[in-house]
């Protein structure tokens, strides 16, 4: 296991941009928007030749527990519990402020080791600014500015004096490669869809903010998972999608970019609908962007519990995905309670077996007798006057299954017919809700005429 180390801090104080440099790429979203950050997020990082596990955290603000910034405050607790090491960072720009004290106080009694961080600290009054931090308690302020990348040696070096050597079980654990590559899943939907909600009751602990307050979760935020059918999963919780009309302020536009880019390295995307509301053109508009990029989709119709004539809502849902969601024909729906985990037990195994036939690979033989049967039954429609002969398919590549079709001027053929052999092959080969890409490859007529 390699060491945690959190970043913990009050607001605003460039948690989020150290945990970035740290980390040595753009993770966490970063604005000067006090509260940015909301729930903690995990990375793998390497400092100062160590492996470990870093962790950013919400601002620390003295609050009610049912308030949103007391559950931000619960959940840096809760990382602060499982922490090898403790970064607190002030802002030595703006000088101590009493909250620092209180929150420097209460690490000193958690008997952890702490390093103290004085961020912003740039400039030639950078360091004269960061000695004011003595006065807390917890040793010599490390000055840096992690915005514009100076004073990161001496962390570096401070957290390899911190953590010490590496013990010789994780020299060997990190000798070799991790055999088990998780499956990559991505939550996606509407706010307030129950996405939150559903990824801690997966894991089975409040890892995410949840509430009523709609959009409480602002950037896409990752853990690792050991599944009911033994597999590892890496679990992506995403900010809520609303319609792009609606979407007017700059925090709510990198929340939706972030989103974006968890839906494209995602390898599945769970589709969380409101069973209560019903799937609406916001959330086709999700389903058919995921579509695009390739991913197979699972619908979790959320609130189930709460629905009262479940057949009517069923099939309204059932109506709406034949007319408007034709690509992804048979796409699985799991319908279930995030609140009370009534139905959870059927999702990971349609997640797994989506899975299974996003990847899966038909052999060429096989797969040219399909495309015999297919051709037979339905040849393709001259164009223009000028017959279409197809010769044979071959299936490119699997993740999401993709077939090449060469044949003379295959490029021609219509849109109608290319839906025809996609859906053929769906139901030949029994693949619902999985993308499936066809590509077609015309073949040059030596005798033709040349322009």
């Amino acid at each position: 296991m390699h060491p945690t180390v959190v970043i913990l801090g009050r607001p605003n104080v460039g948690k989020s941009t150290l945990f970035n440099r740290l980390a040595q790429r753009k993770i966490a979203i970063v604005d000067d928007t006090p509260g940015v950050t909301r729930d903690r997020k995990e990375t793998e990082a390497r400092i100062a030749g160590r492996d470990v596990t870093l962790v950013d955290t919400a601002g620390l603000e003295e609050a009610p527990p049912d308030t949103v910034a007391g559950r931000m405050r619960n959940s840096s607790e809760a990382a602060l519990r499982a922490a090898d090491l403790v970064l607190f960072v002030i802002d030595a720009r703006a000088g101590l402020m009493p909250a620092d004290r209180a929150f420097a106080a209460w690490l000193r009694r958690a008997s952890l080791p702490v390093l103290l961080i004085a961020n912003k600290a740039e400039g030639r009054g950078g360091m004269a600014a960061a000695m004011e931090a003595f006065e807390l308690g917890l040793g010599t302020p490390i000055a840096v500015s992690a915005e514009h990348n100076e004073g990161l040696g001496a962390l570096h070096e401070a957290v390899a004096e911190a953590l010490g050597e590496a013990p010789e079980d994780e020299e060997e654990e990190d000798a070799g490669d991790d055999p088990e590559r998780p499956l990559r899943l991505a939550i996606v939907g509407r706010p307030n869809a129950g996405k939150s909600t559903l990824l801690n009751a997966l894991i089975g602990q409040e890892r995410m903010i949840t509430g009523p307050e709609p959009g409480l979760t602002r950037d896409a935020v990752a853990v690792q998972w050991r599944d009911p059918t033994g597999g590892m999963v890496r679990l992506v919780d995403t900010a809520g999608m609303r319609k792009k009309a609606r979407i007017e302020e700059k925090l709510e536009q990198m929340s939706v970019a972030s989103t974006l880019g968890a839906l494209k390295e995602a390898e599945l995307v769970l589709l969380v609908v409101d069973a209560l509301l019903g799937m609406d053109e916001q959330d086709l508009r999700i389903a058919r962007l995921a579509e695009r990029e390739g991913r197979a989709i699972v619908i979790a119709f959320n609130k189930w519990d709460a629905v009262e004539d479940r057949a009517a809502t069923r099939q309204k849902l059932d109506d709406v995905l034949t007319a408007s969601l034709a690509q992804l024909k048979g796409i699985a729906v799991v319908p279930l309670s995030a609140q009370t985990g009534r139905g959870l037990d059927k999702l990971m195994p349609a997640v797994r077996a989506a899975y299974a036939l996003w990847n899966r690979r038909i052999p060429t033989g096989e797969l040219n007798r399909w495309f015999e049967v297919a051709l037979s039954r339905h040849p393709p429609p001259a164009v223009q006057g000028r017959r279409i002969k197809l010769r044979y398919a071959t299936m490119t590549k699997a993740r999401p299954p993709t077939i090449t079709v060469f044949g003379t001027r295959a490029e021609e053929i219509p849109e109608e017919y290319r839906r025809y052999l996609v859906n053929s092959f769906r139901e030949a080969f029994t693949m619902p809700g999985v993308p499936i890409r066809l590509q077609l490859r015309g073949t040059k007529n030596p005798y033709a005429e040349e322009a």
